[in-house]
């Protein structure tokens, strides 16, 4: 099945934006991208479909509102700075949706929400009560109040988690590379885009996985970890450049292409 083919098939639809594609050059929020990006969810639920939107961004977010912190790294100047961050991220977020009459709601988790089945089933409830009225979940790991003991650490692995929860029928993880490839291609121009991904375990025998990016907290590493909790649930994944323009509609149909994983 192509990536054309499994999006027009999937009703419920997790999409996760990473924090390079949200972010400009210089590290500020990229208001242009989050406008187009609503207005091609809006095509897909004119089709009846029904989006959960993961978004990184936070720490992004607070560098754009409060330049003077950008350089601080002490570790309660970041969690200040996710908290000044992720007011300005949904407004942003509120203001591009409301442009195409849809409403927003967001939700904060932690990996105890996870562990915790009365947590869970309220995420999960909320979840259905949400899309199922036409809302539009915006979900972003509680970087404010999120330790190493707490914290997910990666929006790869919490979409993942959230499309699980909420019974998905399809994740797209939307990141600044075109999908999973032999090699990395920023450095090996000979590098091969692999399409599809039947087995996991032998994609990891026959692939380099690199490190993490300049704004996110994920890479390779953490997109197929993602995969592989997905498909275990019969859940495919696709990994595709979100910064292209006009991405999502154009995976649609048929006219970009990413790395689909299919499910188990």
């Amino acid at each position: 099945m192509t990536i054309q083919e499994t999006i027009h098939s999937a009703r419920k639809i997790v999409i996760k934006i990473g924090s390079n594609t949200l972010a400009r050059a210089d590290g500020t929020q990229n208001t242009e991208f989050m406008q187009n990006f609503a207005r091609q969810c809006k095509a897909l639920i004119d089709q009846g479909k029904q989006l959960v939107v993961v978004s990184s961004g936070a720490q992004v977010s607070g560098v754009s509102t409060l330049k003077e912190w950008a350089r601080k790294k002490d570790v309660h100047f970041r969690q200040a700075l996710c908290a000044i961050g992720q007011v300005e991220l949904m407004a942003q977020w509120r203001k591009a949706f409301a442009e195409h009459g849809i409403h927003i709601g967001q939700l904060l988790f932690t990996k105890e929400d996870f562990e915790n089945n009365h947590r869970s089933l309220n995420i999960r409830n909320t979840l259905f009560t949400l899309a199922d009225e036409g809302v539009v979940p915006i979900i972003n790991e509680n970087d404010s109040v999120s330790t190493d003991e707490f914290a997910i650490g990666d929006n790869d692995n919490l979409s993942a988690l959230t499309a699980i929860l909420w019974s998905a029928d399809l994740l797209i993880l939307f990141s600044d590379i075109d999908g999973i490839f032999t090699d990395n291609p920023k450095t090996n121009k000979e590098a091969k885009l692999i399409e599809e991904v039947i087995s996991i375990p032998e994609l990891r025998k026959s692939i380099t996985i690199g490190g993490t990016n300049a704004f996110g907290t994920g890479g390779i590493e953490t997109k197929i970890q993602a995969a592989e909790k997905s498909t275990l649930y019969g859940i495919p994944m696709v990994l595709a450049n979100g910064g292209k323009e006009n991405i999502l509609v154009n995976l649609a149909d048929g006219t970009s292409k990413g790395t689909l994983f299919v499910a188990e």
